[in-house]
């Protein structure tokens, strides 16, 4: 199981590292951009290309970031509870996520076939939108298998550490 684990790890990684290039290149395009409309010369499709880009960032980054236990949760409450009870909330909740971004990624595929058979683009650089719509998609099905490594530690007592 810890083989497991470790590739679900390595994959949070792999796509929170696409995140952080994504986010670089959003930062030297608008810097690059605000510099070049001072000499009356702005990027064509800045806008379009940090909308896709941030939609990567947000995508990509969520699983290694739940991985990482890093977003922002209010427990004082659940801390008053047994062990027993905060693993059955835990496991309970974990399981409610994995529902909810399957539907996400589900629809995100779908939507993203139905981007790809009409053709549609972005409005300057004619950019198709259904890769943005696919890799969003499939970060949400790895942000299932990271809820599903969380129950595994959970059950093997790794959770809280």
């Amino acid at each position: 199981m810890k083989g497991f684990l470790n590739k679900v790890e390595q994959l949070s990684r792999f796509f929170n590292v696409i995140a952080g290039i994504s986010i670089t290149f959003i930062v030297f395009l608008t810097v690059t951009d605000v510099i070049l409309r001072t000499f009356r010369r702005p990027i064509v499709g800045t806008y379009e290309l940090v909308a896709f880009s941030g939609a990567i960032v947000i995508g990509f980054s969520l699983p290694f970031t739940s991985w990482l236990r890093g977003h922002i949760f209010v427990d004082f409450l659940i801390l008053k509870f047994s062990k027993k009870v905060r693993n059955i909330f835990n496991i309970a909740t974990r399981c409610l996520v994995i529902a909810l971004f399957l539907l996400i990624g589900w629809n995100l595929l779908k939507y993203g076939m139905d981007l790809q058979k009409s053709g549609e683009v972005s409005l300057t650089l004619q950019m198709p939108f259904y890769p943005v719509a696919y890799g969003v998609g499939i970060c949400c099905f790895i942000q299932c298998l990271v809820m599903g490594c969380d129950i595994v530690k959970i059950f093997g007592g790794k959770y809280d550490e």
